[in-house]
């Protein structure tokens, strides 16, 4: 089940990762555009410069001719630094989105787990160093008497009570281990332990 918790778990986060990319890739499209119209702006503003120069060369007419050319060159710089303004803030936006989508559903869902994973390691990490120890083993069985349900605490022993309280090794190490199963520990089941 653990198993199963975690998978679904990885899959969530991973599920709103890619939204996340999607978002930003359809954001970064207006970008894209932005770069676009700051690149071929720039150029017809540039083209624009070229010529008004080169007619200004010609007698009479060049310099009347070469200022509307001048400002058509302006006019397209304007435009090229609207689609450059464009570019960064799509740029910056497509981040910001993809973030605030991603993000908080992920947290949401993986927060907790985490949180609950780090609980559990702590508590079954403690049950395997009581495990370790007679007295730990002992502990252990005490609380299996008191919490594991009764037919699985009769299969290990027909009075399991009275063979903790004679400290009769196999009954206790058998609770021990039906206790650490219940916290989450792999115990290698000898015989039948129930």
């Amino acid at each position: 089940m653990q198993a199963l918790t975690d998978v679904s778990v990885v899959l969530w986060i991973v599920l709103w990762v890619v939204v996340g990319r999607a978002v930003h890739t359809a954001i970064s499209a207006f970008a894209a555009a932005g770069r676009q119209v700051e690149s071929g702006a720039g150029g017809i503003g540039s083209n624009l410069d070229t010529a008004g120069d080169r007619v200004a060369k010609l007698p009479v007419v060049g310099d009347a001719v070469r200022a509307p050319l001048r400002s058509a060159g302006d006019a397209a710089r304007q435009i090229a630094a609207a689609g450059h303004g464009l570019d960064e803030r799509a740029t910056w936006l497509a981040v910001v989105l993809a973030f605030a989508v991603a993000v908080p559903p992920a947290l949401a869902v993986g927060v907790p787990w985490l949180l609950l994973r780090l609980r559990f390691a702590r508590r079954a990490g403690a049950a395997v160093a009581l495990g370790r120890t007679p007295e730990g083993q002992r502990l252990l069985a005490l609380r299996a008497l008191s919490t594991r349900p009764l037919p699985r605490l009769a299969r290990i022993a027909p009075d399991p009570v009275e063979a903790w309280r004679r400290d009769e090794p196999q009954v206790v190490a058998r609770l021990a281990a039906l206790e650490l199963r219940a916290s989450g520990v792999r115990v290698p089941r000898p015989g039948s332990t129930g």
